[in-house]
C-alpha cells in the first residue's frame, strides 16, 4: 500500500513539473510581426576595466596540458571584460526583452559546450575567435564565456580534452548548485537538465578540477535577446510594436532594466554604459597574489548606479 502511495505521488510530482515548465511556453504566443521593429545600439564600459583573474597552473591537476592557454609564466589569465579600444564596446554583454507574450517563434534549444585546451566555452564558437596576438606578439587565449541558456532544456557538454573535467553548474543568484556531472574522455555529450527558479536569470560553469575553467549562462524565456559583438554592438529585430522593458547584464554585474518603446518598422537606439567601479566580484572569487579567499558573500549584487542610457528612435 505505501509503494503503491508513494509510485503515484511521484507519478504526480512528474506531471506537475512538466505542466509547470510547458507553462512558460504556453503563456508566449506566436503572431506574425511583418510590421515589427527593431532595438540596436551598442554596449559599452565607463572607468578603469577590472583585471584578469590569475590562476597558478602548478596548483591544478594537468598543468603541462593546460599550458597552452597559459600567459608563458605559468598562469592561466582569465580574461573577463574584453574591451574594444576604439569605443568601449564590451563583448558578450546579453540584452533581453522581458516578458514579451507574443511575437516571433519561439523553439527553446540545448545549449552545447566543448572543453577544450582546459576552457569551457559555447560549441558554435569559431576556432579562430578563441586566440588574439596580444599587444607583445604572442598568441594569448582570449576566452569566450557566456551563453544563452534556455530554462527547462539540457545542456551538453563534450569534452575534447585528453584529460578528464568536471561540471558545476550554479544558481549564481542563490549559490545552490542545480548540476554536478563527471566529463570523462569521451566523445559522448555529458551534462542534464537545467532547472532555474522562477524569476532566476544567471548562472556559473566551473570545472570541479581547473577553476579557471568558467564559464556563464543568461536565463532567456523568449527569442527576442543578443550578445554583443566584439565592438559592443547587438541588434534585436522583429519585435511587434510596443514598449517593453529591456534588461542588460554582464557577468560581475547586477541586471539592468530599461524602458524602450519599439515602432512599426522602425528602429529604437539603445545604448548602455556599465560603470566599472560599481563592478565587484564576489569575496570567492577575489584574489591575493593568485591565492583565493574561501569565504562567501552576497555582496556582488550590486546597487543601482551611475550609468548612462540612451533611448531614442532613427
Amino acid at each position: 500500500m505505501k509503494k503503491s502511495l508513494m509510485i503515484g505521488l511521484g507519478t504526480m510530482l512528474v506531471v506537475l513539473f512538466g505542466m509547470i515548465s510547458t507553462s512558460e511556453l504556453m503563456a508566449y504566443e506566436e503572431v506574425d510581426v511583418s510590421n515589427g521593429g527593431s532595438i540596436s545600439g551598442t554596449i559599452t564600459i565607463e572607468g578603469q576595466i577590472p583585471p584578469p583573474r590569475v590562476f597558478a597552473l602548478i596548483q591544478f591537476p594537468f598543468g603541462p596540458f593546460c599550458k597552452k592557454i597559459s600567459d608563458g609564466d605559468g598562469n592561466v589569465r582569465l580574461k573577463e571584460f574584453i574591451v574594444d579600444k576604439k569605443n568601449r564596446g564590451l563583448w558578450e554583454a546579453v540584452v533581453s526583452i522581458r516578458d514579451i507574450k507574443k511575437g516571433k517563434p519561439y523553439r527553446p534549444t540545448i545549449t552545447d559546450f566543448v572543453a577544450v585546451d582546459c576552457m569551457f566555452h559555447p560549441a558554435d564558437v569559431a576556432d579562430d575567435e578563441q586566440f588574439v596576438v596580444g599587444e607583445d606578439g604572442k598568441l594569448r587565449h582570449e576566452h569566450p564565456n557566456v551563453a544563452i541558456i534556455h530554462n527547462n532544456q539540457r545542456m551538453n557538454m563534450v569534452n575534447r580534452d585528453p584529460i578528464v573535467h568536471n561540471i558545476q553548474v550554479y544558481q549564481n543568484e542563490r549559490g545552490n548548485i542545480i548540476l554536478n556531472s563527471p566529463l570523462p574522455i569521451s566523445d559522448e555529450p555529458r551534462g542534464g537538465v537545467l532547472n532555474y527558479q522562477r524569476g532566476r536569470r544567471i548562472s556559473q560553469m566551473i570545472c570541479g578540477m581547473h577553476e579557471f575553467m568558467q564559464s556563464w549562462g543568461f536565463v532567456v524565456r523568449n527569442p527576442y535577446y543578443a550578445k554583443t559583438a566584439k565592438d559592443g554592438s547587438y541588434r534585436i529585430d522583429g519585435i511587434p510594436p510596443g514598449t517593453y522593458e529591456v534588461s542588460i547584464w554582464h557577468p560581475h554585474s547586477k541586471i539592468y532594466n530599461k524602458t524602450v518603446t519599439v515602432k512599426a518598422n522602425k528602429n529604437s537606439r539603445m545604448d548602455f554604459a556599465f560603470n566599472a567601479e560599481l563592478i565587484k566580484r564576489p569575496t570567492y572569487e577575489s584574489q591575493e597574489q593568485t591565492r583565493l579567499d574561501t569565504a562567501t558573500t552576497d555582496d556582488h549584487m550590486l546597487q543601482e548606479g551611475d550609468e548612462r542610457i540612451l533611448i531614442g528612435g532613427e
